[in-house]
């Protein structure tokens, strides 16, 4: 799993600092030089589309690292294991 959230990080993407909910819209904006707004109009009609809008959403959520690296998923899976 660590090799996995290694290169998450190591693509480059990140959640933006402007964010309204998770900063899925503001980190596409930064990375590809699109105006934010753009980005969450794009995102909110995506949610349209069953499932594909909101799933592919929660899947960058849980997978995408915050600014200071840190990863929503491997948080959790870390907090799973020491429970053990």
């Amino acid at each position: 799993m660590r090799t996995l959230f290694h290169s998450l990080r190591r693509i480059g993407f990140q959640r933006g600092p402007r964010r309204l909910v998770a900063g899925i819209g503001g980190g596409l904006a930064e990375k590809f030089g699109i105006d934010v707004w753009l980005v969450r109009l794009l995102l909110l009609a995506s949610f349209l589309l069953p499932v594909l809008g909101l799933g592919a959403y929660l899947v960058a959520w849980a997978l995408l690292p915050w600014q200071d690296g840190r990863i929503p998923l491997e948080r959790a899976v870390e907090g799973l294991s020491t429970e053990s």
